[in-house]
């Protein structure tokens, strides 16, 4: 079975002293609870899984429960240490404060009971995380699989991948699209939307937040006001509504919405935004198009590359902490750029949608990027640049 790099990083944290409980973050279906049980083959740390799935929501004992049990087993064989693994724990109310408590107890107690916790919500997990357990957890970040990672496990070619995206369980099925769509919304999509987004407080309007994903999948690697998202939804609400509903989907790590390259951050909090999927998967199948459609025609296709290029910068930026954003000024624009350190990086993608690339040249006389260069045709080939470590580009 394949495995993501991650496992090395969980299990160089199993085996390190007792310091923080170690979270597993990530959206849906990329991994997280296969690579834990992956990482529990190769360690001789006793241990004890358990999942919250099928428990009451409002059992609120059930994690001092599990806790104690796992007390219980350490004691009664002897172990110096132990290991506890709560799976999908966010779906329990005030979980977090649970855990803080168990968590504080040991630590007051020298008990080395070491914690890893995980959870199919990315935006749950998180907001538990901040709530309660600041300054007591580390976290090992999950994104969406890359092509490198796709193409080694499944055999997808890049422009496979390009269009069906980066979901394991649905690499099965890409050659019969008709079922292939039907697991991405009914398993991933749906799910996401209505579980994990729609449980959050900030949502009041479910029906405005399910058109703003499909509208913002479908717009993907276009520029889009959010007056004129509400033009084309029902019961929009105002920009303010629309405006935060894109910080949760994007939080979520579905769909955002890249600000403008500015030179002060209040230009680029008022740009227009740029909408991006991360994960080419969820453009897909709002696009209404299938593969050989798509592919063949040339202006199309270099949407899916471009939001391609953009969905692999997005799912590095947690991990090699710089920010993402598009330039453009009347007719020259530059697709991407890196935002680190006070300097910068510009991305043009081509793949035969435009002709020219003189918006790069503009760019780099303006804001004077320490590198900059073009993906795709007559640059870095795609194949290769979404191979590249974007940590290692700026180092």
């Amino acid at each position: 079975m394949f495995r993501r790099v991650q496992i090395n990083e969980l299990k160089q944290r199993i085996l390190e002293p007792r310091n923080k409980i170690q979270v597993i973050s990530g959206p849906r279906q990329v991994g997280k609870s296969t690579m834990v049980k992956q990482a529990l083959q190769d360690i001789t740390v006793p241990n004890m899984l358990v999942s919250a799935d099928n428990i009451d929501h409002t059992n609120t004992t059930w994690i001092g429960e599990m806790w104690a049990t796992a007390r219980a087993r350490m004691k009664a064989a002897k172990n110096e240490e132990y290991l506890l693994i709560i799976d999908e724990v966010h779906k329990l109310d005030n979980w977090s404060e649970a855990v803080k408590k168990e968590w504080d107890d040991d630590t007051f107690n020298d008990l080395n009971l070491k914690v890893v916790i995980l959870g199919s919500s990315r935006l749950l997990l998180k907001d538990g995380l901040t709530e309660s357990l600041a300054g007591r957890y580390e976290l090992i970040r999950m994104p969406h699989w890359s092509y490198s990672e796709m193409h080694e496990a499944f055999g997808m070619d890049i422009d496979q991948y390009i269009y069906f995206g980066g979901y394991p369980g649905g690499a099965m099925y890409i050659t019969d699209e008709r079922r292939w769509r039907k697991y991405i919304k009914d398993s991933i999509v749906a799910p996401a939307i209505e579980r994990d987004v729609l449980q959050t407080k900030t949502v009041y309007k479910p029906a405005l937040m399910k058109q703003l994903f499909e509208l913002g999948c479908a717009y993907s690697s276009e520029e889009l006001s959010l007056n004129k998202m509400i033009g084309q939804l029902q019961d929009a609400g105002n920009v303010t509504t629309l405006a935060g509903y894109l910080t949760t989907l994007d939080e979520s790590r579905l769909l955002c919405g890249l600000m403008k390259y500015a030179s002060d951050n209040a230009r680029k909090y008022n740009s227009i935004p740029k909408l991006m999927v991360y994960n080419t998967a969820l453009f897909s199948v709002q696009s209404g198009l299938n593969f050989n459609k798509a592919f063949t025609t040339p202006k199309l296709w270099g949407r899916w590359v471009e939001s391609a290029v953009g969905a692999y910068l997005l799912n590095q930026a947690d991990e090699y902490d710089y920010k993402l954003y598009y330039w453009r000024e009347r007719e020259d624009e530059v697709d991407f750029i890196i935002d680190f350190n006070r300097q910068c990086i510009a991305i043009e993608v081509k793949s035969g949608k435009r002709t020219n690339n003189e918006g790069l040249g503009v760019f780099r006389d303006k804001f004077h990027p320490v590198q900059s260069f073009v993906v795709g045709s007559g640059g870095v080939p795609l194949d290769e640049f979404l191979t590249w470590n974007i940590g290692e580009l700026i180092e």
